[in-house]
């Protein structure tokens, strides 16, 4: 099935892909991987979800904020590539959570953006490796940062 027509069919709405707010490339192509820079949880009106999770965010707010960063993810690569379709499947995701040192919780949180990967792509080809660390802070505040790595049909 076609990544797009999943897209529509499950009715998400991207937001507008994000813009370099630094010196670096939002998506960088090398051999066949798209390797995705972090993105924050970008919303449709521009805005973005900031504060600590277990602070001011609970945990499933933080995880609606991973779920927002899995859609500003999606929305770079279709902007980058022209469409998800050209997406063979995830390799790697790197998820960082603005959190106060006690927190424990960053797995469940970054499954907010796994979760979302798995209804676009399905399980074989949305699933893959991870890592869900904990940040004292994230730039502006956000609450949560992830960078992602795409395998890419030939």
């Amino acid at each position: 099935m076609s990544f797009e027509l999943r897209l529509q069919e499950l009715q998400i709405q991207l937001p507008p892909a994000p813009k370099p707010i630094a010196v670096y490339r939002p998506l960088v192509i090398c051999g066949n991987l798209a390797h995705v820079s972090g993105h924050g949880p970008l919303r449709t009106d521009k805005t973005l979800i900031t504060g600590k999770v277990g602070v001011e965010l609970d945990l499933a707010a933080g995880k609606l904020a991973a779920r927002q960063v899995g859609l500003a993810i999606l929305a770079t690569l279709r902007s980058e590539l022209g469409s998800l379709d050209r997406v063979a499947r995830l390799i790697k995701v790197l998820g960082m959570v603005n959190c106060p040192s006690d927190f424990r919780d960053h797995p469940a949180v970054i499954n907010g953006c796994s979760e979302l990967f798995v209804e676009i792509f399905g399980a074989d080809k949305g699933m893959g490796a991870r890592s869900a660390v904990g940040m004292g802070s994230l730039p502006g505040d956000i609450a949560v940062e992830i960078e992602a790595v795409f395998e890419l049909n030939s």
